[in-house]
């Protein structure tokens, strides 16, 4: 069977740069968030063995959840100027690298990655990302692995990994984030309902619109906070739903990780100095394919 790993390109970048210490290649160029990049996609690929591979990334436009609340995402701090470059450096190399890259305006990357999960039904889908948001995705044939500290160690969440961390399936996460609401989005669910009440709740009641039926029924307190909060929750559950169909072209023959151009890999690495990074090549790639010229 296929095995596709899909990259949260945004995610990944920022945890590099904010996980290692400021770093500058041969040109006195900041590069820390690159080093952390490729590492981690070096990682990942000898730990998993994907045979596809696709990266998705944000981009600058406005996105389709900005407007229908204009607070999503708007106390984010804005991209360091030492970072805004090394999105260009991370980007330049994949391109060298012949991996396949997705984005589009108004949609995350995200959404990116839904679509072609979705999309790959008869593949074994891993979704490395940061994004909690992502475990909505989770089902027979996709995994979310998800780093805990660093660039180099991570967890592995499927159905029952999700269901055992957060007290709910994960075809029930979108709802347990309409409760919850999430604040490094910038949105609130309902006041005064935290994550163990909202898994009770979604434990009993099943979905979040089942939920709203039997408001009736729940204690007082939590009746009037849901009611309160209806309109604020729905909004909030908009926001967290992933979208899974993007209107991009996705040819999965065209993302084979044995297509990847290893020797262009090398010299662009070599013009940032990258000498440990180089090294690894060989061991994550092999070194049989490259002499023969195949890739």
């Amino acid at each position: 069977m296929s095995k596709l790993l899909l990259i949260d390109g945004n995610a990944m970048m920022h945890r590099a740069y904010h996980a290692l210490p400021p770093l500058t290649n041969i040109k006195n160029e900041p590069i820390q968030a690159v080093y952390g990049f490729f590492s981690m996609l070096f990682n990942v690929l000898q730990d998993q063995k994907p045979t596809h591979l696709v990266v998705c990334f944000d981009r600058g436009a406005p996105t389709i959840r900005q407007s229908m609340y204009v607070g999503y995402h708007a106390h984010r701090p804005k991209m360091a100027d030492d970072f805004v470059p090394q999105v260009g450096i991370i980007h330049d190399l994949l391109e060298k690298m012949n991996v396949a890259v997705f984005e589009l305006d108004g949609y995350e990357g995200d959404d990116l990655i839904g679509t072609i999960a979705h999309e790959s039904k008869n593949t074994e889908v891993v979704i490395l990302t940061g994004d909690r948001d992502m475990l909505q995705l989770v089902n027979g044939h996709v995994k979310v692995l998800m780093p805990l500290v660093g660039i180099s160690k991570t967890v592995l969440f499927d159905e029952a990994k999700v269901e055992e961390k957060y007290g709910v399936k994960s075809s029930q996460f979108i709802d347990y984030k309409a409760l919850i609401g999430d604040a490094s989005d910038g949105y609130p669910g309902v006041t005064g309902i935290g994550p163990k009440t909202a898994a009770s709740l979604l434990q009993k009641y099943g979905t979040f619109e089942d939920l709203y039926q039997k408001v009736g029924e729940l204690p007082e307190k939590i009746g009037l906070k849901l009611a309160t909060d209806a309109e604020q929750a729905a909004l909030a559950k908009k926001l967290a739903t992933i979208i899974t169909d993007v209107p991009i072209k996705f040819d999965i023959k065209k993302c084979l990780v044995s297509d990847f151009n290893i020797k262009n890999l090398r010299e662009g690495f070599a013009e940032h100095g990258f000498k440990t990074l180089t090294a690894r090549i060989d061991a994550v790639f092999g070194k049989e394919k490259e002499q023969l010229g195949l890739l």
